[in-house]
């Protein structure tokens, strides 16, 4: 497809077709500086306004009046004047509800997100103590003789370690992020100029809270997200993406920045900067300490060096889950601060859900992931992968009750909460939860109805929400429970000598067994699949990550799934409601992945199809592809379940084998 031939479909009033070639097009180029991708950015936003899809011109125009080309911002100044509505407002847009007439009210958190001074202290206090034990077992291990003279080292090295982390991160930071994602640092002036809102509540916040104006960055990049990071409230960076200017309206963007103020006011971002630091010096403490362990030398110290390495791993791991919670506990305190300091809790909703729908969108466009986003995805104030169920939802709902639907799995499936548990930032409906409160609290109209989305939730089935999680906790283990099973069997016919066969093959039948139970509820019969939509698939509050939900969609292939991969073998799949990935399986395992990523992945990119799978819903949704069929009648078949019935069914034949020979010698 060519830059010449969307040109001539458009001319010739083929607006959707145009539309498919230019996105293409725009898909495909390697420079987007290029005259091509920028003629082709121009003549997709008058194809989107041909076709009636006023949200996406509205957000090609604001892209373009950035532009670095001065002859691209002059055409879309010009060509702004056609569109009938502001940019990135999507033309079923969320009607908004109002704000407090005067911001600064104090708001009950009821509980909402726990403690952040406790989930802080005792996160600190358990990272330290972690590497002041690991300090000290380092001096023992090097010998010390003085056993207080080893705890004064020991301590010398926690303080000088958490003392390096606190003051140098933040400056390694700015290296890493100007090196990766080329930050501009930009003046106050500049924010007000694009969000005069945004302006005023940073004066604000600031000179309320007596603390200097933080170091402002800009990320030329249209996935929106806002970040904070740095080791002191007055050397504090807060940097956004253009992006965030590009899909959020004023108010909701002062909201943002007010959210990540809120995070320097309480102080958890260095918090954050500091505990990140010492969970990676557990971890460069276990793997130096197996490297030794595993090297000649002395047996007594290379033995030590082992355990050294046991217990810093096991410490690495605890501590990555101590600052998941605090990660999430101090999102719903930066929400509540937003709402405080704006008077505007419904705007803060409203950013959520288009910041999901900006991931959403510039998704579409590219063929790979976000490096932004999957780069900054602890930090950020949305997570990523969370976006894909929102984000759709957000593309074509007329009213909030649609968008509402997709959060009854947030709210009220099992698997919600322990999917949560290993999430940077609470579930989408929680946080939206929160924030409708406050709007109550202000005595204002809530925009997104979570009070009919929890009384939608309570007539859901209980019995068949935790009776299907509780059985799938079992199936996840169902291999292991197989193997026990067929040991206990064969320890109890020890004292049995007519079926000794079954002591060394009872296991293995146990094991086979286990795995094949486990694949039929993963993947049941797909012959009578239902045609449906992303969107009706996202909305079931049923779903789950392990039982599969047969599933039939028509789409097109605008990409691959896997980050920053370019021999990825998955796919993302977008119909008219929203975009899913596709998870593919090779018959020939990881190799096979590898080479239909590398050989045939590029030419399907583009296609429209039509694709079978089993859905499943995690924080974030996919498809386990079955196969795809485009219209040039390209076929492709995916194996998720082949390998599961070869080692299910080559661990029951290995079990009887064993069981008659056994019987026979």
């Amino acid at each position: 497809m060519s830059l010449q031939s969307g040109l001539d479909a458009f001319n010739q009033g083929r607006y959707s077709e145009a539309v498919q070639i230019l996105e293409q097009v725009c898909r495909n180029a390697v420079d987007q500086n290029s005259s091509d991708y920028l003629s082709a950015q121009m003549w997709l936003m008058k194809a989107y306004q041909g076709t009636g899809e006023l949200e996406k011109a509205a957000v090609l125009h604001r892209k373009l009046l950035m532009s670095e080309n001065s002859q691209v911002r002059s055409w879309a100044e010009q060509a702004g004047k056609s569109l009938t509505q502001p940019p990135a407002t999507p033309s079923h847009a969320i009607q908004k509800a109002g704000r407090a007439a005067t911001a600064g009210a104090k708001l009950a958190m009821g509980g909402v997100g726990g403690s952040l001074v406790l989930a802080s202290g005792v996160t600190m206090t358990l990272l330290f103590g972690m590497v002041l034990a690991l300090g000290l077992s380092l001096v023992f291990i090097l010998g010390s003789d003085d056993p207080l003279q080893g705890l004064a080292i020991a301590l010398t090295i926690t303080i000088v370690f958490n003392l390096a982390a606190f003051f140098l991160s933040p400056f390694l930071m700015d290296l890493t992020q100007g090196w990766l994602y080329h930050t501009r640092w930009v003046d106050l002036a500049e924010i007000e100029s694009q969000s005069p809102e945004t302006a005023r509540v940073i004066q604000q916040v600031c000179e309320q809270k007596k603390i200097k104006t933080p170091r402002l960055g800009i990320i030329d990049d249209q996935n929106p997200t806002a970040f904070t990071y740095g080791s002191l409230p007055n050397s504090a960076r807060l940097v956004v993406s253009q992006g965030l200017f590009t899909y959020l309206d004023d108010d909701e963007i002062a909201t943002v920045y007010a959210h990540e103020l809120g995070h320097i006011v309480h102080w958890d971002f260095a918090v954050m900067t500091v505990a990140s630091t010492l969970v990676q010096i557990c971890y460069l403490i276990y793997s130096t300490a197996r490297t030794f362990g595993r090297g000649g030398g002395d047996s007594k110290i290379k033995d030590a060096m082992q355990t050294a390495a046991l217990v810093a791993y096991v410490f690495y791991i605890v501590g990555t889950y101590l600052i998941l919670y605090l990660s999430r506990t101090r999102e719903y305190f930066a929400d509540h601060f937003a709402a405080e300091t704006t008077g505007n809790p419904n705007a803060l909703s409203r950013a959520l859900v288009k910041i999901a729908y900006g991931i959403l969108e510039e998704g579409s466009r590219t063929q790979e992931p976000s490096r932004l986003i999957e780069g900054t995805r602890a930090l950020g104030i949305y997570d990523p992968k969370a976006a894909a169920s929102t984000g759709t939802a957000y593309r074509i709902a007329s009213d909030t009750q649609k968008i509402g639907r997709v959060f009854l799995w947030d709210m009220f499936n099992p698997w919600a909460w322990w999917m949560e548990l290993n999430s940077t930032h609470p579930l989408t409906g929680k946080r939206v939860r929160a924030l409708s409160t406050y709007a109550e609290q202000l005595g204002l109209p809530i925009e997104f109805d979570m009070g009919r989305v929890i009384g939608e939730g309570k007539s859901l089935s209980k019995k068949r929400l935790y009776g299907n999680f509780f059985l799938d906790v079992v199936l996840y283990g169902a291999e292991t429970i197989g193997f026990l099973v067929g040991l206990v069997i064969s320890i109890m016919m020890l004292s049995s000598s007519s079926h000794v066969g079954l002591v060394f093959g009872a296991p293995f039948i146990g094991l086979g067994v286990g795995i094949i139970v486990k694949a039929l509820v993963m993947f049941p019969d797909y012959k009578q699949a239902p045609e449906t939509d992303i969107l009706t698939l996202m909305s079931d509050p049923y779903a789950s990550p392990l039982r599969g939900q047969p599933a039939k969609l028509e789409g097109q292939l605008i990409g691959r799934g896997d980050a920053g991969y370019k021999f990825g073998s998955d796919l993302k799949i977008q119909d008219r409601s929203g975009m899913l990935y596709l998870h593919y399986a090779s018959r020939f395992g990881p190799i096979g992945n590898f080479l239909f990523g590398m050989k045939r992945v590029q030419s399907l990119i583009g296609e429209q199809v039509g694709a079978v799978g089993w859905f499943r819903r995690g924080v974030a949704p996919w498809m386990d592809l079955i196969n795809l069929q485009s219209e040039n009648g390209t076929v492709v078949n995916s194996y998720h379940r082949f390998w599961s019935f070869i080692l299910g069914g080559g661990a029951v034949i290995l079990g009887l084998a064993l069981t008659i020979f056994a019987s026979s010698s």
